[in-house]
């Protein structure tokens, strides 16, 4: 039976309190702003494979080219068919597809990743909107229990 996640106000909270709830808000920025990061540089692989893909002309056959075997070996090899690409779908898995169909695929790609992008950039703003409460209230804590403790020395 799983219960619904219970509301505190923190204005409730002591100040060690405050500051475990602050440590994981920032912890959960940094994963959150990593993520962003992420998944910005996978958009930005997606769209270079879309250009690629547009380079690709038919009056480029048969042109020797340089292949990439990894990101800094690369050999050279003759471009036999410009119609027809493989496309990494992930886990080391490729499919052969037309041009049209290639830029299809890596558009979609490129659009749900958007999509992603934007939801994880509102929640991200929100996290900072707590974050900052919770600041706040951590100041005003900070500011009522010094002026307790100097009350009773005044006197």
């Amino acid at each position: 039976m799983s219960q619904a996640p219970q509301q505190i106000n923190v204005g409730d909270l002591d100040l060690s309190s405050l500051a475990e709830v602050k440590r994981q808000l920032e912890e959960e920025l940094t994963h959150l702003t990593n993520s962003l990061v992420q998944l910005k540089q996978a958009q930005s692989k997606f769209k270079a494979c879309i250009e690629n893909v547009a380079e690709l002309k038919p009056q480029n056959q048969n042109k020797t080219i340089l292949v990439p075997l990894t990101n800094s070996l690369y050999v050279p090899g003759k471009l036999c068919d410009t119609e027809h690409v493989l496309v990494d779908v992930g886990t080391g898995y490729f499919v052969q597809k037309t041009r049209p169909q290639a830029r299809k695929y890596y558009t979609n790609r490129v659009e749900y990743i958007q999509k992603n992008v934007e939801t994880l950039d509102e929640t991200i703003a929100k996290k900072r909107e707590n974050m900052q409460y919770l600041v706040q209230v951590m100041q005003s804590k900070i500011q009522a229990q010094a002026a307790q403790t100097q009350a009773p020395s005044k006197s």
